[in-house]
Protein backbone atom coordinates (compact mmCIF):
# COMPACT_ATOMS: atom_id res chain seq x y z
CA UNK A 1 0.00 0.00 0.00
CA UNK A 2 1.15 3.33 -0.82
CA UNK A 3 1.87 5.87 1.50
CA UNK A 4 2.46 9.86 1.37
CA UNK A 5 3.58 10.75 4.97
CA UNK A 6 6.04 13.59 5.03
CA UNK A 7 8.07 15.48 7.47
CA UNK A 8 7.85 13.40 10.58
CA UNK A 9 10.70 11.68 12.24
CA UNK A 10 9.32 10.41 15.07
CA UNK A 11 10.21 6.37 15.36
CA UNK A 12 6.81 5.13 15.64
CA UNK A 13 5.60 6.87 12.53
CA UNK A 14 7.85 5.60 10.12
CA UNK A 15 7.77 1.84 12.24
CA UNK A 16 3.65 3.21 10.79
CA UNK A 17 4.36 3.32 7.29
CA UNK A 18 6.42 0.24 6.85
CA UNK A 19 3.20 -1.62 8.26
CA UNK A 20 1.00 -0.28 5.95
CA UNK A 21 3.53 -0.57 3.10
CA UNK A 22 3.30 -3.87 3.81
CA UNK A 23 -0.68 -4.44 3.72
CA UNK A 24 -1.37 -5.73 -0.06
CA UNK A 25 -5.16 -4.90 0.14
CA UNK A 26 -6.21 -8.93 -0.50
CA UNK A 27 -9.06 -8.54 2.21
CA UNK A 28 -8.49 -12.19 3.74
CA UNK A 29 -8.25 -10.20 7.11
CA UNK A 30 -11.81 -8.92 6.83
CA UNK A 31 -13.41 -12.46 6.54
CA UNK A 32 -11.77 -13.22 10.64
CA UNK A 33 -12.13 -10.18 11.96
CA UNK A 34 -15.20 -10.13 14.63
CA UNK A 35 -16.26 -6.53 14.28
CA UNK A 36 -16.43 -6.75 10.63
CA UNK A 37 -18.39 -9.87 10.70
CA UNK A 38 -20.73 -8.30 12.97
CA UNK A 39 -21.64 -4.98 10.86
CA UNK A 40 -20.29 -5.71 7.07
CA UNK A 41 -18.73 -2.65 7.35
CA UNK A 42 -15.38 -1.83 5.65
CA UNK A 43 -14.29 0.56 8.54
CA UNK A 44 -15.02 -2.13 11.19
CA UNK A 45 -12.53 -4.61 9.49
CA UNK A 46 -8.63 -4.41 9.64
CA UNK A 47 -8.08 -3.63 5.78
CA UNK A 48 -10.66 -0.11 6.36
CA UNK A 49 -8.73 0.31 9.17
CA UNK A 50 -5.41 0.43 7.90
CA UNK A 51 -6.65 3.40 5.14
CA UNK A 52 -7.79 5.41 8.25
CA UNK A 53 -4.70 5.34 10.12
CA UNK A 54 -3.02 5.96 6.99
CA UNK A 55 -5.38 8.75 5.83
CA UNK A 56 -4.51 10.05 9.89
CA UNK A 57 -0.70 10.25 9.03
CA UNK A 58 -1.16 11.82 5.67
CA UNK A 59 -3.26 14.94 7.40
CA UNK A 60 -6.26 13.77 5.45
CA UNK A 61 -8.55 11.88 7.72
CA UNK A 62 -10.87 13.38 10.72
CA UNK A 63 -9.47 12.60 14.21
CA UNK A 64 -13.46 11.50 15.68
CA UNK A 65 -14.16 9.76 13.00
CA UNK A 66 -11.16 7.32 13.18
CA UNK A 67 -10.97 7.52 16.83
CA UNK A 68 -14.73 5.78 17.02
CA UNK A 69 -13.64 2.65 14.53
CA UNK A 70 -10.29 2.26 15.78
CA UNK A 71 -11.73 2.09 19.44
CA UNK A 72 -14.20 -0.53 18.26
CA UNK A 73 -11.45 -2.79 17.19
CA UNK A 74 -10.82 -5.48 20.03
CA UNK A 75 -7.13 -5.69 19.06
CA UNK A 76 -7.60 -9.52 18.91
CA UNK A 77 -5.14 -10.63 16.20
CA UNK A 78 -7.19 -12.60 14.53
CA UNK A 79 -6.58 -10.77 11.62
CA UNK A 80 -2.93 -11.18 11.84
CA UNK A 81 -3.33 -15.02 11.64
CA UNK A 82 -4.92 -14.97 8.39
CA UNK A 83 -2.68 -12.15 6.80
CA UNK A 84 -0.59 -13.58 4.00
CA UNK A 85 1.67 -10.41 3.88
CA UNK A 86 2.74 -10.61 7.73
CA UNK A 87 1.02 -7.33 8.51
CA UNK A 88 1.56 -6.44 12.15
CA UNK A 89 -1.73 -4.81 12.40
CA UNK A 90 -2.38 -4.61 16.05
CA UNK A 91 1.39 -2.45 16.36
CA UNK A 92 -0.48 -0.60 13.91
CA UNK A 93 -3.67 0.16 15.79
CA UNK A 94 -1.37 0.76 18.71
CA UNK A 95 0.21 3.45 17.09
CA UNK A 96 -3.13 5.21 15.86
CA UNK A 97 -4.73 5.17 18.60
CA UNK A 98 -1.49 6.96 20.40
CA UNK A 99 -1.92 10.08 18.49
CA UNK A 100 -5.65 10.62 18.73
CA UNK A 101 -6.73 12.78 21.39
CA UNK A 102 -9.25 11.74 24.22
CA UNK A 103 -12.01 13.47 25.72
CA UNK A 104 -11.78 14.52 29.14
CA UNK A 105 -15.00 11.61 29.73
CA UNK A 106 -12.30 9.07 28.19
CA UNK A 107 -9.44 10.15 30.34
CA UNK A 108 -11.66 9.73 33.38
CA UNK A 109 -13.06 6.30 32.69
CA UNK A 110 -9.84 5.00 31.87
CA UNK A 111 -8.14 6.51 35.19
CA UNK A 112 -11.17 5.26 37.25
CA UNK A 113 -10.37 1.83 35.43
CA UNK A 114 -6.59 1.32 36.05
CA UNK A 115 -6.99 3.02 39.38
CA UNK A 116 -8.38 -0.13 40.34
CA UNK A 117 -8.35 -3.04 38.35
CA UNK A 118 -4.51 -3.42 38.55
CA UNK A 119 -4.45 -3.59 42.07
CA UNK A 120 -5.54 -6.97 43.39
CA UNK A 121 -5.69 -5.08 46.96
CA UNK A 122 -8.17 -2.50 45.98
CA UNK A 123 -10.14 -4.61 43.94
CA UNK A 124 -10.62 -7.03 46.82
CA UNK A 125 -11.48 -4.28 49.14
CA UNK A 126 -14.30 -3.32 46.01
CA UNK A 127 -15.36 -6.34 45.91
CA UNK A 128 -16.00 -7.22 49.72
CA UNK A 129 -17.64 -3.56 49.49
CA UNK A 130 -20.30 -4.94 47.09
CA UNK A 131 -20.35 -8.16 48.17
CA UNK A 132 -24.23 -7.33 50.01
CA UNK A 133 -25.03 -7.12 46.47
CA UNK A 134 -24.50 -9.57 44.98
CA UNK A 135 -28.04 -11.66 44.33
CA UNK A 136 -28.50 -7.84 42.13
CA UNK A 137 -25.58 -7.87 40.06
CA UNK A 138 -24.93 -9.00 36.47
CA UNK A 139 -23.65 -12.59 36.57
CA UNK A 140 -20.31 -11.82 35.30
CA UNK A 141 -19.70 -9.57 38.14
CA UNK A 142 -21.23 -12.61 40.41
CA UNK A 143 -18.44 -14.36 39.10
CA UNK A 144 -15.68 -12.22 39.85
CA UNK A 145 -16.89 -12.16 44.07
CA UNK A 146 -16.96 -16.01 43.78
CA UNK A 147 -13.35 -16.65 43.82
CA UNK A 148 -12.05 -19.58 46.49
CA UNK A 149 -8.54 -20.17 47.31
CA UNK A 150 -7.19 -23.51 47.72
CA UNK A 151 -4.40 -25.01 49.55
CA UNK A 152 -0.68 -24.57 48.14
CA UNK A 153 1.75 -27.50 48.11
CA UNK A 154 5.47 -25.97 50.32
CA UNK A 155 8.30 -25.38 47.89
CA UNK A 156 10.50 -29.06 47.87
CA UNK A 157 11.80 -29.72 44.15
CA UNK A 158 15.18 -28.59 42.70
CA UNK A 159 13.34 -27.38 39.57
CA UNK A 160 11.87 -23.78 40.60
CA UNK A 161 9.77 -21.62 38.08
CA UNK A 162 8.01 -18.26 38.69
CA UNK A 163 4.27 -18.36 38.46
CA UNK A 164 2.52 -15.06 37.41
CA UNK A 165 -0.35 -14.16 40.24
CA UNK A 166 -2.28 -11.67 38.04
CA UNK A 167 -4.33 -8.84 38.96
CA UNK A 168 -7.83 -9.63 38.57
CA UNK A 169 -7.42 -13.44 38.18
CA UNK A 170 -5.93 -13.33 42.23
CA UNK A 171 -9.22 -11.77 43.22
CA UNK A 172 -11.61 -13.73 41.10
CA UNK A 173 -9.98 -16.92 40.59
CA UNK A 174 -6.99 -17.89 43.07
CA UNK A 175 -7.90 -21.16 42.70
CA UNK A 176 -6.10 -21.26 38.94
CA UNK A 177 -2.86 -20.61 40.17
CA UNK A 178 -3.45 -22.88 43.39
CA UNK A 179 -4.45 -25.98 40.58
CA UNK A 180 -1.57 -24.45 38.62
CA UNK A 181 1.07 -24.60 41.58
CA UNK A 182 -0.58 -28.32 42.50
CA UNK A 183 -0.30 -29.47 39.13
CA UNK A 184 3.55 -28.29 38.17
CA UNK A 185 4.01 -29.82 41.65
CA UNK A 186 3.10 -33.92 40.46
CA UNK A 187 5.05 -32.74 37.91
CA UNK A 188 8.45 -32.14 40.33
CA UNK A 189 8.14 -28.25 39.89
CA UNK A 190 7.71 -25.89 42.89
CA UNK A 191 6.33 -23.02 41.94
CA UNK A 192 7.29 -19.31 43.43
CA UNK A 193 3.87 -16.62 43.14
CA UNK A 194 5.59 -13.28 41.49
CA UNK A 195 3.81 -10.57 41.89
CA UNK A 196 3.12 -7.13 40.07
CA UNK A 197 0.89 -6.48 37.26
CA UNK A 198 2.59 -6.80 33.87
CA UNK A 199 1.35 -3.71 32.28
CA UNK A 200 -1.09 -5.03 29.73
CA UNK A 201 -4.21 -2.74 31.06
CA UNK A 202 -1.69 0.35 31.10
CA UNK A 203 -0.37 -0.46 27.70
CA UNK A 204 -3.49 -1.64 25.89
CA UNK A 205 -5.07 1.71 27.23
CA UNK A 206 -2.69 4.22 25.91
CA UNK A 207 -0.80 4.73 29.55
CA UNK A 208 2.52 3.55 27.57
CA UNK A 209 5.10 5.44 29.83
CA UNK A 210 3.27 4.28 32.91
CA UNK A 211 3.21 0.45 31.30
CA UNK A 212 6.78 0.92 31.12
CA UNK A 213 7.62 1.79 34.21
CA UNK A 214 5.24 -1.37 35.86
CA UNK A 215 7.44 -3.67 33.32
CA UNK A 216 10.63 -2.54 34.44
CA UNK A 217 9.70 -2.68 38.32
CA UNK A 218 8.71 -6.47 37.45
CA UNK A 219 12.00 -6.74 35.52
CA UNK A 220 14.19 -5.54 38.63
CA UNK A 221 12.16 -7.72 41.19
CA UNK A 222 12.14 -10.71 39.22
CA UNK A 223 15.57 -11.34 37.56
CA UNK A 224 17.69 -11.87 40.65
CA UNK A 225 15.19 -14.81 40.84
CA UNK A 226 15.74 -15.91 37.12
CA UNK A 227 19.81 -15.59 38.08
CA UNK A 228 19.13 -17.68 41.20
CA UNK A 229 17.79 -20.69 39.08
CA UNK A 230 14.46 -20.23 38.22
CA UNK A 231 13.86 -21.71 35.19
CA UNK A 232 10.54 -19.80 33.57
CA UNK A 233 8.32 -17.02 34.38
CA UNK A 234 4.84 -19.40 33.97
CA UNK A 235 1.58 -17.43 33.37
CA UNK A 236 -1.92 -19.08 33.75
CA UNK A 237 -3.61 -16.07 32.07
CA UNK A 238 -2.81 -16.03 28.24
CA UNK A 239 -3.15 -12.19 28.10
CA UNK A 240 -0.82 -11.66 30.93
CA UNK A 241 1.72 -14.03 29.22
CA UNK A 242 1.23 -12.43 25.93
CA UNK A 243 2.65 -9.13 27.58
CA UNK A 244 5.24 -10.91 29.30
CA UNK A 245 7.00 -12.20 26.02
CA UNK A 246 6.16 -8.76 24.65
CA UNK A 247 8.70 -7.07 26.77
CA UNK A 248 12.01 -7.97 24.82
CA UNK A 249 9.52 -5.41 22.22
CA UNK A 250 8.29 -2.63 24.04
CA UNK A 251 11.42 -1.87 25.83
CA UNK A 252 14.06 -2.68 23.33
CA UNK A 253 14.99 1.15 23.14
CA UNK A 254 15.80 1.39 26.71
CA UNK A 255 19.30 1.22 27.09
CA UNK A 256 19.44 -0.08 30.85
CA UNK A 257 16.47 -2.54 30.14
CA UNK A 258 16.46 -3.89 26.37
CA UNK A 259 19.13 -6.83 27.43
CA UNK A 260 17.12 -7.91 30.52
CA UNK A 261 13.01 -7.25 29.01
CA UNK A 262 14.53 -9.08 26.00
CA UNK A 263 16.03 -12.06 28.57
CA UNK A 264 12.54 -11.98 30.36
CA UNK A 265 10.54 -12.54 27.17
CA UNK A 266 12.40 -15.59 26.17
CA UNK A 267 11.74 -17.17 29.86
CA UNK A 268 8.14 -16.18 29.53
CA UNK A 269 5.61 -19.04 29.27
CA UNK A 270 2.23 -20.42 28.60
CA UNK A 271 1.39 -23.44 31.82
CA UNK A 272 0.54 -25.11 28.44
CA UNK A 273 4.05 -24.66 26.95
CA UNK A 274 5.40 -25.84 30.42
CA UNK A 275 3.05 -29.25 30.76
CA UNK A 276 3.63 -29.63 27.28
CA UNK A 277 6.97 -30.46 27.81
CA UNK A 278 6.51 -32.57 30.63
CA UNK A 279 5.49 -36.30 30.91
CA UNK A 280 1.94 -36.47 31.74
CA UNK A 281 1.14 -39.80 32.56
CA UNK A 282 0.25 -39.03 36.31
CA UNK A 283 -3.06 -37.13 34.77
CA UNK A 284 -3.87 -39.69 32.04
CA UNK A 285 -6.84 -41.02 33.95
CA UNK A 286 -8.51 -37.28 34.89
CA UNK A 287 -11.01 -36.94 31.74
CA UNK A 288 -12.68 -40.19 31.74
CA UNK A 289 -13.95 -39.38 28.98
CA UNK A 290 -15.36 -35.98 29.81
CA UNK A 291 -16.28 -33.93 27.12
CA UNK A 292 -15.07 -30.26 27.88
CA UNK A 293 -15.67 -27.11 25.34
CA UNK A 294 -12.43 -25.12 25.33
CA UNK A 295 -12.47 -21.94 24.13
CA UNK A 296 -8.75 -20.73 22.98
CA UNK A 297 -8.27 -17.07 24.03
CA UNK A 298 -6.93 -14.74 21.31
CA UNK A 299 -4.04 -13.74 23.22
CA UNK A 300 -3.11 -17.64 22.86
CA UNK A 301 -3.32 -18.60 19.29
CA UNK A 302 -3.26 -15.61 17.78
CA UNK A 303 -0.99 -13.40 20.43
CA UNK A 304 1.03 -16.24 21.23
CA UNK A 305 0.44 -18.67 17.98
CA UNK A 306 -0.46 -21.36 20.77
CA UNK A 307 -3.71 -22.74 19.17
CA UNK A 308 -3.94 -26.43 19.60
CA UNK A 309 -2.00 -26.77 22.10
CA UNK A 310 -4.22 -27.03 25.59
CA UNK A 311 -6.72 -29.15 22.95
CA UNK A 312 -3.48 -31.00 22.63
CA UNK A 313 -2.94 -31.67 26.70
CA UNK A 314 -6.66 -32.39 27.51
CA UNK A 315 -6.93 -35.28 24.84
CA UNK A 316 -3.70 -36.36 25.90
CA UNK A 317 -5.62 -36.65 29.91
CA UNK A 318 -8.67 -38.88 28.66
CA UNK A 319 -11.16 -35.48 27.81
CA UNK A 320 -12.84 -35.73 24.78
CA UNK A 321 -13.58 -32.19 23.49
CA UNK A 322 -16.25 -30.81 22.06
CA UNK A 323 -16.87 -29.50 18.78
CA UNK A 324 -16.84 -25.65 18.34
CA UNK A 325 -17.76 -23.51 15.24
CA UNK A 326 -15.21 -20.53 14.48
CA UNK A 327 -12.52 -21.67 17.41
CA UNK A 328 -10.97 -18.58 15.93
CA UNK A 329 -13.49 -15.74 17.03
CA UNK A 330 -13.40 -13.51 20.18
CA UNK A 331 -15.52 -13.53 23.11
CA UNK A 332 -15.75 -9.68 22.89
CA UNK A 333 -13.49 -9.33 26.42
CA UNK A 334 -10.42 -7.86 25.03
CA UNK A 335 -8.97 -6.53 28.41
CA UNK A 336 -11.35 -3.46 29.17
CA UNK A 337 -13.31 -3.74 26.10
CA UNK A 338 -15.99 -5.67 27.82
CA UNK A 339 -16.31 -2.39 30.07
CA UNK A 340 -15.52 0.05 27.15
CA UNK A 341 -17.75 -1.12 24.53
CA UNK A 342 -20.25 -2.81 26.08
CA UNK A 343 -22.95 -3.21 23.14
CA UNK A 344 -20.28 -4.95 20.91
CA UNK A 345 -18.85 -7.46 23.59
CA UNK A 346 -22.43 -8.76 24.75
CA UNK A 347 -23.39 -9.47 20.89
CA UNK A 348 -20.09 -11.07 20.27
CA UNK A 349 -20.26 -12.97 24.23
CA UNK A 350 -24.01 -14.35 22.74
CA UNK A 351 -22.46 -15.54 19.63
CA UNK A 352 -19.31 -17.28 21.59
CA UNK A 353 -21.29 -19.30 24.45
CA UNK A 354 -23.52 -20.34 21.59
CA UNK A 355 -21.43 -22.29 19.61
CA UNK A 356 -19.59 -23.60 22.87
CA UNK A 357 -22.86 -25.02 24.30
CA UNK A 358 -23.85 -26.27 21.21
CA UNK A 359 -22.17 -29.46 21.46
CA UNK A 360 -23.44 -30.23 25.00
CA UNK A 361 -20.41 -29.99 26.80
CA UNK A 362 -20.23 -31.02 30.68
CA UNK A 363 -18.13 -27.91 31.31
CA UNK A 364 -16.38 -25.02 29.87
CA UNK A 365 -12.83 -23.96 30.09
CA UNK A 366 -10.67 -21.52 28.62
CA UNK A 367 -6.84 -19.88 29.44
CA UNK A 368 -7.73 -16.61 30.39
CA UNK A 369 -9.20 -14.58 33.24
CA UNK A 370 -10.83 -11.71 30.91
CA UNK A 371 -12.45 -14.78 28.29
CA UNK A 372 -13.66 -16.74 31.66
CA UNK A 373 -15.50 -13.96 33.78
CA UNK A 374 -17.05 -12.93 29.97
CA UNK A 375 -18.23 -16.26 28.98
CA UNK A 376 -19.26 -17.34 32.55
CA UNK A 377 -21.16 -13.93 32.35
CA UNK A 378 -23.65 -15.29 29.63
CA UNK A 379 -23.21 -18.96 30.07
CA UNK A 380 -25.53 -20.86 32.48
CA UNK A 381 -22.94 -23.62 32.63
CA UNK A 382 -19.64 -24.05 34.78
CA UNK A 383 -16.56 -22.41 33.51
CA UNK A 384 -13.27 -22.66 34.57
CA UNK A 385 -9.46 -22.71 33.61
CA UNK A 386 -8.88 -25.58 31.86
CA UNK A 387 -5.99 -26.54 34.76
CA UNK A 388 -7.92 -26.75 37.04
CA UNK A 389 -9.58 -30.20 35.27
CA UNK A 390 -5.69 -31.57 35.88
CA UNK A 391 -5.61 -30.79 39.61
CA UNK A 392 -6.98 -34.50 40.41
CA UNK A 393 -4.16 -36.83 39.34
CA UNK A 394 -5.07 -40.72 39.04
CA UNK A 395 -8.76 -39.73 40.75
CA UNK A 396 -12.30 -39.33 39.40
CA UNK A 397 -14.19 -36.41 38.30
CA UNK A 398 -13.75 -33.45 40.45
Amino acid sequence: MQTRIHNDMRPEIAEAEEIIRNCVHCGFCNATCPTYRLFGSELEGPRGRIYLVKSLLEGNEEGEKTKGHLERCLTCRSCESTCPSGVKYSRLVHIGRGMLEKTFAERLKNRLLLAVLPHPQRLSKLAALVSPLKPLLPSGAKYVLSGKQKSRPAARHSRRMLLLEGCVQSVSSPSTNSSASRVLDVLGISAFPASGCCGAMHYHMGEEEEAKAMMRRNIDQWWPRLMAGEEAIVSSASGCGLMVKEYGEVLRSDPLYAAKAKKISELAKDIGEVLGGEDLGAFVECGQERKVAFHCPCTLQHGQKLGGLVEGILSSCGFRLARVENPHLCCGAAGTYSLTQREISERLAANRVQSLEADSPEIIVTSNIGCQIQIAGHSKMQVAHWIELLDQPKKGKP
